[in-house]
């Protein structure tokens, strides 16, 4: 009689072990998004981590390190931008410079106003994130 506790016993404790080893989708996506953000494909990982979050509401494990990520992506996306824009205001006053014509002068300064506005809302949207990043707020 005990033998066959021992046996049932067992078998439960087996077939548990089986259960918590299930196939889990949203630590698989995490991982598809952990990559993305290694890879320098920000845009693809906190597009991913929208889905992730709409798709598996109660992976609470995961989406507390998807927002992890979604911070490092913001920042480092932010500061692509911040370097793209940077370039394109360079190019923008070298452009005003070099130009004669009133009406192409104008445009170009229209232009390089928008490019430095742009400019400074992202550095300071890059001063929002460092924040939080350091308070820990997620």
């Amino acid at each position: 009689m005990k033998r066959s506790v021992l046996y049932i016993l067992l078998a439960a404790m087996a077939f548990a072990a089986c259960r918590n080893s299930e196939y889990n989708p949203a630590h698989d996506m995490l991982l598809t998004i952990e990559q993305l953000n290694q890879q320098g494909r920000y845009q693809e990982a906190l597009d991913s981590i929208r889905q992730l979050r709409k798709l598996y509401p109660q992976a609470t494990e995961e989406r507390r390190r998807a927002l992890e990520i979604w911070q490092e992506a913001s920042l480092k996306k932010t500061q692509q931008d911040i370097a793209e824009t940077d370039s394109m205001l360079t190019a923008a006053n070298e452009q005003i410079a070099q130009t004669t014509d009133l009406r192409q002068r104008n445009r170009l300064t229209a232009r390089r106003d928008s490019l430095e506005i742009r400019y400074q809302t992202l550095c300071k949207t890059v001063l929002a994130i460092k924040a939080k990043m350091e308070k820990g707020d997620l």
